[in-house]
């Protein structure tokens, strides 16, 4: 049964949120904002092993957010943003959905604090 009206995501599109779901990487793409950085460069900061951090870095690297260069013996690694516009853009869908959902929880609550005050009045 196929859905009207539903268009489906990016096939890398669970893979990028997939990535961003943990702490860590969010941290490295964050430190990434600065510009590239070697694993031991990205792995000072954090208490965990540089292994840990180079597996962090390949799932960065699979879901199309970052790229790694053989440059010598390094493999720097730098950010690859516009992977994340396929999730912004996703996301920005429901933007006129949480303004609504937020107007009616204002209207919502407006009339709550009238019949609230309306009780009192009565009193």
């Amino acid at each position: 049964m196929e859905s009207t009206g539903y268009i489906p995501p990016p096939p890398d599109l669970d893979a990028v949120f997939a990535a961003l779901a943990d702490p860590t990487r969010r941290a490295i793409l964050t430190r990434l904002t600065e510009g590239e950085a070697t694993v031991n460069e990205i792995a000072a900061p954090f208490s965990i092993s540089q292994p840990a951090v180079s597996r962090h870095l390949k799932v960065l690297e699979r879901a199309g957010l970052i790229e790694r260069d053989a440059v010598e013996q390094r493999r720097p690694a730098r950010l690859k943003a516009q992977t994340m516009v396929a999730a912004v853009d996703w996301l920005t869908e429901f933007r006129a959905f949480w303004g609504k959902s937020f107007d009616q929880l204002d209207d919502l609550l407006a009339a709550m604090k009238q019949q609230g005050k309306r009780g009192t009045d009565n009193e």
